[in-house]
């Protein structure tokens, strides 16, 4: 099932939904009885992005338009902030490529905002040379109202590596994908994602990275929160090939669920069929440590606050995990926002 195809036939029918394995927590077919007029185009200005003041250079793409590609020549650095508008209520859909020459770095900031019950898909190719380098940080703050799916494919090369962290406030229905074709050969991967979800948003982290060879390092970590009657969802699935063997692949998903009526659905997996590998998954979902939280009430802390602190400290760990120090303070700094409110 394809939303790119529904999309452009105009059909609900071929919406992904609950009876796609992949998609049955993000039930598009379930919710959507009929698709929009497609987004017009969109001259006015849409201000400022969260990460402009960090980037040298910028793709805003708005309504599906603009997406130029991005491309960094051998052994050449940049910083580039890729911001996906949606305005008003239509339907769309976005694509970027995004190819990264030999031994050449990309710091690639990346944010989604919408203002009204859109419904959008983000496409993205990104490929790597061998040596080369890209932090990818998504941010992604969508209208409550919106219907909100990116999907990345990242095809790995030996020798390189690439990081990414995806932190999301969700919307109606969101779904963040990444899927990744590893190489090995020495590449590195590190997978991060952090959701804060409350009211009745939705959002669906999903990974899926398959090793195709020996040698290869995955390592990965989301962590959420949710309240309210939210709804967190976390799939990861690794794969290692046949002959993909001395792979170390990691995966650990943990959530916080702050109110009766929230509810977190996870699923991490792994699937092996190499020798000679290390590898192991993790999960947990439960409430904030009573015990913590009764010891910084005893010192004299609001519980409110108290909650806050703990809560803060949780996802911190992953927001630690940023290289770069401008996009760390910008996600730090909206995380404590949200946690604080």
């Amino acid at each position: 099932m394809s939303l790119t195809t529904a999309i452009r036939d105009r059909d609900v029918a071929e919406l992904p939904g609950k009876r796609d394995e992949a998609w049955r927590w993000t039930d598009l077919r379930g919710l959507i009885r009929k698709l929009p007029p497609p987004s017009e185009p969109f001259s006015a200005d849409v201000g400022r992005g969260p990460f402009d003041a960090l980037a040298a250079e910028r793709r805003v793409i708005v309504n599906g338009r603009g997406a130029d590609p991005i491309e960094i020549a051998r052994g050449k650095h940049a910083v580039v902030a890729a911001r996906f508008v949606s305005r008003g209520a239509g339907v769309h859909v976005a694509r970027l490529n995004v190819i990264v020459g030999p031994d050449a770095r990309l710091v690639l900031l990346e944010s989604y905002e919408s203002d009204d019950a859109s419904i959008s898909q983000a496409a993205l190719t990104i490929t790597l040379h061998p040596g080369a380098r890209i932090e990818r940080i998504v941010l992604a703050q969508d209208n409550a109202e919106a219907v909100s799916v990116s999907q990345a494919e990242v095809v790995h090369a030996p020798r390189a590596s690439f990081a990414q962290t995806v932190v999301t406030s969700g919307a109606r229905r969101q779904r963040l994908e990444t899927r990744v074709q590893h190489p090995g050969g020495h590449a590195e991967l590190r997978l991060d994602g952090v959701y804060l979800l409350a009211d009745k948003r939705h959002s669906d982290q999903t990974t899926i990275v398959t090793h195709a060879g020996p040698d290869g390092v995955t390592a990965q970590l989301a962590k959420g929160v949710v309240r309210d009657q939210a709804r967190g969802v976390f799939q990861g699935r690794i794969v290692v090939e046949e002959g993909a063997d001395k792979t170390d692949a990691r995966m650990g998903h943990h959530a916080l669920i702050l109110s009766d009526r929230a509810e977190v659905d996870a699923k991490p997996e792994l699937e092996i069929y190499a020798d000679d590998v290390a590898c192991a998954h993790g999960n947990t979902v439960g409430a904030l440590d009573e015990d913590a939280l009764f010891y910084a009430r005893q010192r004299g802390m609001p519980e409110a606050q108290a909650r806050a602190l703990l809560t803060e400290a949780f996802i911190g760990q992953v927001i630690d995990r940023i290289e770069h120090e401008g996009a760390r303070d910008v996600v730090r700094a909206w995380a404590a926002e949200r946690l604080w409110d």
